[in-house]
């Protein structure tokens, strides 16, 4: 082979690599290990869509444990899981947001306010806020709603890190305190029969904000209930209604 046959390899090889390279650091889809001091990472699953506009934060309810596997699957059903993918179309990100441990739930106990766990939130705002500079939002639903209630109400300072805050789902001992000023939608199920988590729950909450302060209530009907009235495919968990879910929460995102 020829000198002139020789370049062209290279060059060829050259740009097979750059395409490798470009590749592996630019996809949509990866998995992000959040350093934690002394302890297990917080495991998150990035979905980034071109030229996003703003990314969400997703807090699920349960235990809060997706168990997310090193490429992102996982077998858990929860409404976030299942709705991951509807994020794109709007230009938002979407991060799922896992937990090395379990962190109760109404009936066990609620962990969500403890100091390790709201670190761990701070941590996970640091980490995307420095990588991406996009405004961020932070969304729980059910158990995750306990989430965002003591990131906000714990420290006045936190709501200055976020553009806004979404719960979904809300549970009966969370609330927003009336020095949150940043925009906080609410959105439930009409037909949620969850004890924990009844419509009343999220009209308490935003019929409860001062009226100079941008709030909203989007109650969803329709879709179907197929568990338990808590659970994952139940009213509760806004099943076969994921499309008019999203759409609520991400053109509040895009309204701010």
């Amino acid at each position: 082979m020829g000198l002139d046959g020789l370049s062209s390899l290279k060059a060829k090889n050259l740009l097979v690599l750059i395409g490798f390279l470009v590749t592996s650091f630019s996809s949509p889809a990866q998995v992000f290990d959040i350093a934690h001091v002394d302890s297990e990472p917080t495991r998150t699953f990035l979905l980034a869509t071109p030229n996003p506009k703003a990314l969400v934060l997703l807090y699920p309810g349960g235990g809060g444990m997706l168990r997310l596997q090193g490429d992102g699957s996982t077998r858990n059903g929860h409404t976030f899981v299942r709705s991951k993918d509807l994020w794109a179309q709007y230009g938002i990100d979407a991060v799922l947001v896992d937990t090395p441990y379990d962190l109760g739930d109404l009936r066990r106990g609620d962990m969500r306010g403890r100091e390790e766990h709201l670190q761990r939130v701070n941590e996970v705002i640091d980490f995307y806020r420095s990588k991406l500079n996009l405004p961020i939002w932070i969304f729980g639903h059910s158990m995750g709603t306990s989430t965002v209630s003591n990131f906000l109400n714990g420290n006045l300072g936190n709501q200055k890190k976020i553009e806004g805050a979404i719960i979904a789902g809300t549970i009966r001992s969370a609330s927003i305190d009336d020095d949150i000023t940043i925009p906080i939608e609410a959105i439930h199920h009409f037909q949620d029969s969850c004890l924990g988590s009844l419509p009343e729950n999220s009209k308490r909450i935003i019929g409860g904000r001062p009226k100079n302060l941008p709030s909203k209530l989007v109650l969803i009907d329709g879709g179907i209930s197929e568990s338990n009235e808590c659970e994952a495919f139940a009213y509760h968990g806004f099943n076969k209604t994921e499309p008019e879910f999203i759409d609520a929460a991400a053109q509040f995102i895009l309204s701010y």
